[in-house]
């Protein structure tokens, strides 16, 4: 009996040791939390294509926008763990949403995996080329002139762009209003129509409505210039040097937690291979991102260092979207 147990659990463990091996053997799903068009989607659909060649599979992506991100990452929590749906997200229904929503239906450290973060996105704050300013100082004093009467936008209620906009606000006593969009193409289209004034969203959206002339680049929401657009400085450069201000503007890739370490492992080896190649850091570096492809262990580290501050900055602003 003892030998017939034995080679009970020997065959259980061949079998889980091929099935692991046999991944992936169907179509794998990328959920996202964005409309097609947008800097997220675009990321996605870019992985999805090198990947899916990689794994030997094909990847597709279904887009999920709506709720600040709550439905995509609500699709992957009841979804098997079993690396066959994933989640490409930016960071904001990970580490926005649970401080902005009473009810949240997650738990990020229980429900999710850490595969790799992708990259991160390089960010801009544009206005309408209509409107005077040249500089943030400009800025200022135009939106001081017209209090009650200027609108900015974000890619979605939480978003860091919405937070930052709203900390910009209630800092600088502006009377601005926040429009809430459930992504950056109906935002930058709005932009560019005059419907709202400013905005601050992605380098690879904003950036060639930028280089046409249709919006104007006043900085660069992060710690140095970007190459797409080296001629714009700085929000520190521009004499804003709040810690708020700095972004935690990643997108990366998770699945279910539960999944098996294999799978995981196979993930985060081909998502890694795939960011790290010449060809999609030239791609990703051409829509003004920051390839990153780390590790799962970089991956959760970044997040436990960022959260926080977006905690600090949802608590400085006051916002909440319930």
């Amino acid at each position: 009996m003892r030998k017939k147990a034995l080679l009970a659990v020997a065959a259980l463990a061949w079998s889980a040791l091929c099935g692991a091996q046999a991944y992936p053997a169907r179509t794998i799903t990328f959920i996202v939390p964005a409309p097609p068009g947008g800097a997220t989607d675009t990321i996605a659909r870019a992985l999805a294509e090198d990947m899916g060649k990689r794994l030997g599979q094909t990847i597709i992506v279904d887009n999920k926008p709506g709720a600040a991100g709550m439905l995509a990452v609500q699709a992957l929590t009841r979804a098997a763990p079993d690396g066959y749906t994933l989640l490409i997200t930016h960071s904001a229904p990970i580490m926005n949403t649970p401080y902005l929503y009473s009810h949240v239906s997650y738990d990020v450290r229980r429900d999710l995996a850490f595969v790799s973060e992708i990259c991160i996105g390089q960010i801009v704050f544009a206005v309408n080329s209509k409107i005077p300013a040249r500089n943030m100082q400009e800025f200022f004093d135009w939106a001081a002139q017209n209090k009650g009467k200027v609108s900015y936008g974000s890619y979605g209620t939480g978003s860091f762009p919405h937070l930052l906009g709203a900390y910009l606000n209630q800092s600088r006593g502006l009377d601005m209003t926040h429009i809430a969009y459930k992504g950056e193409a109906p935002m930058v289209q709005d932009m560019i129509g005059g419907n709202i004034s400013w905005a601050i969203g992605s380098v690879s959206t904003l950036g060639p409505q930028i280089q046409g002339g249709r919006l104007r680049a006043l900085a660069i929401v992060g710690k140095q210039r970007v190459k797409a657009l080296p001629n714009v400085p700085t929000l520190s450069e521009a004499g804003l040097r709040d810690q708020e201000l700095s972004p935690p503007g990643w997108v990366g890739l998770m699945a279910r937690s539960g999944t098996p370490a294999p799978v995981l492992a196979q993930l985060e080896a081909q998502a890694r291979a795939s960011v790290n190649s010449a060809a999609m850091k030239e791609r990703f570096q051409s829509l003004g991102l920051e390839p990153v492809g780390s590790t799962s262990a970089e991956f959760k580290r970044d997040f436990e260092t960022l959260e926080p501050v977006m905690a600090r900055l949802i608590k400085a602003t006051g916002a909440k979207a319930d």
